[in-house]
């Protein structure tokens, strides 16, 4: 657990010495209450013993009491300026981390298990240095000294403190051998709670209309039920805790008066007076040492739970990077060239190779695009070329450079990409679009409105209230398929890029608005490389080459009409949508 600590920087660690040294006083001066404490004791009880005397020690306690007082009140603040520090850095650290994952490493978490860790895992955490730094430090500095005080009191009075101390120890250590491997479980659960929440939210409209509603609760209710009944099982056997402390607590102070008193009435007159005070005294120790005890207990209690967020946050952290910056300058005159050489690629720990064995070249000013049936992949295919994955064998060059060897900033730079599922952040249609400019939305009105003009989007964006100005909300809840399909069209060519990478970009528009938008596309990206997967066959009947995917081989590469002659996958597709004439007169 103590690995996630080295995320505190020096000025944390500032933090902790001022903690160490207001903690120590603090004890010092509750360790020193007892002994004015007994002063007064004796003065009350000797024939010496003036007022004044009394009062100067009452004020002596007074002074103790509220400097133990203002350092807690520091202890408290730097304490939780501490863990408010360490939970921003940590934040940054684990979202810096993701942005670097691959697709593999985002698949191998989980988008939900990585909300988790990102909140509750940090919050956990926080929460431990918050409460548990402060007593994981005053508790055994304050056991320590009131046990050295103890012992030179009296050795019956010392073995019953340590008996009681015995009995809390072994309390502590039987709920942590019953509890610990449950927190990690709980974990795990709130990532599938989080898991179906968000599946539910994202799917509403689906469960609303197939009227699956009981179905989803009864789903809800399995996962939260099992969370419920883990926490509750937690939380019980730390509820054995606070009576098993009370007792102790109790009747250690019982024991000691036992005790004092037997002393007391076997003692001599002059002895008695001394007695009564160290008893007095004792006691006062004697809470000491159990109180830091059940400072530990309660830091035994968020322990657990925090070691667990500490392993799953270090897994994030400590993860290795699949997909590493290239480290070479490139520096090529050649723009728009994609060539893919004997690439076969297989996703992590899987045994079969999903692509095999695929070689073709395409140059700038070229359209290809990819055709085959569901599960051939060719989004698969498409997606190695900004290296959302790294090919398994083989490899892929983008003007004559193997795209490991590029920065992948230098290499998205190239790219225009529109994924299969458009992507639309909340914000504005001119944010949106503009977006393509490295997220930096500095793109010119002008740009926007012409990229949005090619992507057959003004219709629709200019009868909006606000035009381009007009809001988007998360995921273009309030907008169409087919209208945010062509806003993230637009978005890749407002981008101008050298290399356009449209991955099924086409299928929620309908047949006209389609055919328009290739036709514009086709002038706007005359000196760049277009390459398109689709399902439609009159998508993609004008490109240049045409690559046909089948069971990730490539079964056939060439123009539409080659094809149709000498591609029995091809043409089988093409006879699907079409009739034969159709085809023929194409």
């Amino acid at each position: 657990m103590f690995k996630i600590f080295k995320n505190l920087n020096k000025k944390d660690w500032l933090i902790v010495l001022l903690c160490l040294i207001f903690i120590i006083f603090q004890v010092w001066l509750d360790l020193k209450l007892p002994d004015y404490m007994s002063g007064i004791t004796n003065l009350i009880q000797s024939d010496t013993g003036n007022i004044k005397e009394i009062i100067i020690k009452g004020i002596y306690m007074l002074l103790c009491a509220l400097g133990s007082l203002s350092s807690a009140i520091l202890v408290g603040y730097c304490t939780s300026k501490l863990s408010a520090d360490f939970s921003k850095n940590v934040r940054k650290k684990i979202f810096e981390k993701v942005f670097k994952f691959s697709t593999a490493e985002i698949k191998k978490f989980t988008t939900s298990s990585l909300i988790t860790r990102t909140t509750n895992d940090v919050t956990q955490l926080e929460m431990f240095i918050a409460m548990g730094l402060q007593m994981l430090i005053k508790a055994p500095i304050t056991a320590f000294w009131a046990v050295s005080k103890i012992l030179k009191k009296n050795l019956t009075w010392s073995l019953l403190t340590g008996g009681g101390v015995i009995i809390l120890l072994i309390t502590i250590i039987i709920l942590l051998i019953i509890v610990f491997p449950r927190f990690e479980r709980v974990q795990k659960l709130i990532d599938r709670v989080n898991g179906v929440i968000g599946e539910n939210l994202n799917g509403i409209r689906v469960i609303h209309a197939f009227n699956a509603e009981k179905f989803e609760e009864e789903r809800f209710d399995k996962v939260n039920s099992e969370l419920t009944k883990n926490q509750l099982f937690n939380q019980r056997c730390f509820a054995i805790l606070n009576p098993v402390m009370y007792l102790v607590m109790h009747f250690l102070t019982l024991g000691i008066y036992f005790i004092g008193a037997y002393l007391i009435n076997s003692a001599g007159i002059l002895n008695k007076i001394s007695l009564f005070s160290d008893m007095v005294v004792f006691t006062s120790y004697g809470m000491q040492v159990i109180s830091s005890f059940l400072m530990l207990a309660m830091i035994f209690m968020i322990w657990p739970r925090a070691s667990v967020s500490a392993r799953r946050i270090n897994e994030i952290l400590d993860s290795n990077e699949t997909i590493i910056d290239g480290n070479k300058k490139i520096n090529t005159k050649t723009k728009g060239k994609v060539e893919f050489k004997n690439v076969s690629f297989k996703y992590p720990d899987a045994d079969e190779y999903l692509l095999k064995n695929i070689s073709f070249e395409v140059n700038s000013g070229e359209t290809i695009a990819f055709i085959g049936s569901t599960g051939s992949g060719k989004s698969t295919l498409i997606n190695l070329i900004p290296r959302f994955y790294d090919v398994t064998d083989g490899e892929i060059l983008v003007d004559n450079i193997n795209v490991k060897d590029y920065k992948l900033e230098e290499l998205n730079n190239k790219i225009g990409y529109v994924p299969q599922k458009a992507v639309i952040f909340t914000g504005s249609v001119k944010s949106n679009v503009a977006y393509g400019e490295n997220g930096k939305n500095k793109k010119s009105l002008e740009t926007i409105k012409k990229a949005i003009d090619i992507a057959q989007g003004t219709e629709f964006v200019t009868k909006m209230d606000e035009k381009y100005d007009s809001h988007i909300a998360r995921g273009g809840t309030n907008i169409s398929g087919g209208q945010k399909q062509r806003l993230a069209i637009a978005r890749a060519i407002a981008r101008d890029p050298e290399i356009y990478i449209f991955d099924d970009s086409f299928s929620a528009l309908d047949y006209k608005t389609d055919l328009t938008l290739r036709k514009e596309l086709k002038k706007h990206t005359k000196d760049a490389t277009c390459m398109i997967v689709a399902q439609r066959i009159g998508t993609i009947m004008h490109a240049d080459k045409i690559v046909v995917l089948e069971k990730g081989e490539c079964v056939g590469i060439g123009t539409h009409q080659e094809l149709m002659k000498k591609c029995k996958v091809y043409k089988e597709i093409a006879l699907s949508q079409f009739g034969k004439e159709e085809l023929e007169n194409a």
